[in-house]
């Protein structure tokens, strides 16, 4: 079992800045891949960014390249999304998710989901 907790939501206004984490902990295995997805109301949940335990492999969703950054404290098992330059449409809840294996863009290829935290940016 891995858990996942996260922290850092809140609320900003347009053009704002935040920054989220989140802490593995329990089984984890020294390779793995960490994301950042979110879920706006009435849309399907979709991968922000995500990042391999080494530090490579990172990936971001067109709409937040140039203003989201992803990283990783290999050592504390923690990731982080700086998130530059908030819109409104980047409200959401801001989920991180864990697996193994190779990467992937797809929710349902992760094992391991935190709880969420709510990002709400307001114009």
């Amino acid at each position: 079992q891995v858990q996942l907790v996260e922290s850092g939501g809140g609320l900003v206004q347009a053009g704002e800045s935040l920054r989220l984490s989140c802490a593995a902990s329990g089984r984890t295995f020294s390779n793995y891949y960490m994301g950042w997805f979110r879920q706006a109301p009435g849309k399907e949940r979709e991968l922000v960014a995500r990042i391999s335990s080494s530090g490579g492999g990172t990936y971001y969703a067109d709409s937040v390249k140039g203003r989201f950054t992803i990283s990783t404290d290999n050592a504390k098992k923690t990731v982080y999304l700086q998130m530059d330059s908030l819109k409104p449409e980047d409200t959401a809840v801001y989920y991180c998710a864990w697996r193994t294996g190779l990467p992937s863009t797809r929710a349902t290829m992760y094992d391991y989901w935190g709880q969420g935290t709510q990002v709400t940016v307001s114009s």
